[in-house]
């Protein structure tokens, strides 16, 4: 029998062993939530109601339960774990108030009588979602998903295997299922969905991609990404050093959109690190359950080991400072110099500063990675707007982080992904868009 072992990062203890599900079990699982699906589709007031009264009082009321099941399985400190849940709520709400508009028809003027589009669902979407936001991750893409009319087969990170069936638990629906398989199995899996949303990284999105191209599913990927930070001379330097100590050290800088590569115009570099330098030294490490930790350890002993390596070629290549002491799976805050072109995504707290001299030179090292997720640019907000037309990336924020809204598409170009989440845009990707013509 065939089983999934989850561990928690700190301790390094086992926390539960799961059974997997087998290649039949999984596909009776997609084959009942299509059966479910031709229910759940006919009535979008119901499918609101269903989100506005069930599903958002039960993760209201878990939530205590829920967040402590996240950190214990991924390490993430206990107070973004409540946060994450909340974000989710507001998720909902944001649906809840916009479903009608986003997927009612839509009215065309046209020669004919009437003629409008309609947001049909496709089917049976498989969410494939990371351990990084176990939560966060899986809403933006299956809540939409399922009030457009959908049904959803999740298959989470094993690590966070726990997570997944409380997620199905607290959804309480049966056009949502977890499949509880490793990732070889969910490839085969594809030519019987409808869709795929899949997080994580650009190699294994890739070959997802191809996978469903061979079947011509609808893909939705959200991939990797390497994040510039840009800071002109004109930024407030002491609220950009906050942000950024926020935007590469949050999720104990497990994140797609942290900011990775700070780009520092040179006649405030100096000022700039020194302030950084300060407040990376100020945050709490250690036991990811406490309130007060900010920096706890990464999700696995596999992911240390590769930040590890990624930190070992920096200090072949520049200069290395440890802001903290690390002990276990955690690594302290870091920062590294180098003036070399670093494009790896490094999934952890390492920040890699880089002077420019001027604005042309930004833009130039911030599109020199294949990446194209977020960019931050710190400086009068004017100034900063001239450069936005040139950067190569899904997202650009002006004195703040990236971070994802329900309110806004989230999304990247080039090897960060295809298509968006959130927001009308990203919420009708698992639509037919249907168009329909009376005489």
């Amino acid at each position: 029998m065939n089983s999934i072992i989850t561990r928690d990062p700190f301790t390094g203890k086992i926390l539960e062993t799961f059974k997997s599900d087998t290649s039949e079990e999984a596909l009776r699982k997609i084959s009942q939530t299509r059966h479910a699906q031709r229910e759940w589709k006919k009535n979008l007031d119901d499918r609101i109601a269903h989100f506005r009264d069930v599903v958002k009082p039960n993760f209201e009321k878990n939530r205590e339960e829920l967040a402590s099941l996240m950190t214990r399985e991924m390490g993430k400190p206990i107070s973004q774990s409540l946060s994450e849940i909340q974000k989710t709520v507001r998720l909902i709400d944001y649906l809840v108030e916009n479903a009608t508009s986003i997927y009612s028809a839509e009215e065309i003027k046209t020669e004919a009588s009437r003629s409008y589009v309609r947001f049909d669902p496709l089917g049976v979407v498989m969410c494939i979602e990371p351990w990084n936001f176990p939560l966060w991750q899986v809403a933006r893409a299956a809540f939409p998903a399922m009030i457009a009319g959908n049904g959803v087969v999740l298959k989470h990170a094993s690590i966070v295997t726990g997570v997944s069936l409380k997620i199905q638990e607290l959804i309480d629906s049966p056009a949502f299922r977890s499949l509880i398989v490793d990732g070889k199995t969910a490839m085969s899996l594809i030519k019987y969905v409808d869709g795929v949303a899949f997080t994580g990284s650009t190699p294994v999105g890739a070959g997802i991609a191809a996978e469903a191209g061979k079947e011509l599913k609808k893909v939705v990927m959200e991939l990797g990404g390497s994040d510039p930070f840009i800071v002109l001379e004109s930024a407030d330097l002491k609220n950009a050093a906050k942000a950024a100590t926020v935007g590469r050290l949050q999720n104990n800088g497990q994140s797609c959109i942290a900011s990775k590569r700070f780009l520092v115009q040179e006649e405030i570099y100096d000022e700039f690190k020194e302030l950084i330098r300060e407040e990376f030294s100020r945050v709490n490490i250690g036991d990811p359950s406490k309130k007060e930790t900010y920096l706890g350890p990464l999700s696995s002993e596999e992911q240390k080991k590769t930040v590890e390596g990624q930190i070992a070629f920096l200090k072949s290549r520049g200069q290395v400072y440890y802001l903290g002491e690390g002990e276990g799976n955690i690594i302290p805050p870091i920062l590294a110099e180098t003036d070399e072109n670093y494009q790896e995504e490094i999934f952890g707290p390492v920040a890699v500063l880089r002077k420019f001299k001027g604005k042309d030179e930004a833009i130039s090292i911030a599109n020199e990675t294949p990446y194209g997720l977020g960019t931050s640019i710190w400086g009068e907000k004017e100034e900063a707007e001239t450069m936005v037309g040139e950067i190569e990336a899904g997202m650009v924020y002006i004195n703040s982080i990236v971070f994802s809204d329900p309110r806004l598409p989230f999304g990247g170009v080039k090897k960060s992904g295809l298509g968006r989440e959130l927001s009308k845009y990203g919420s009708r990707e698992f639509t037919n868009i249907k168009t329909v013509w009376v005489n």
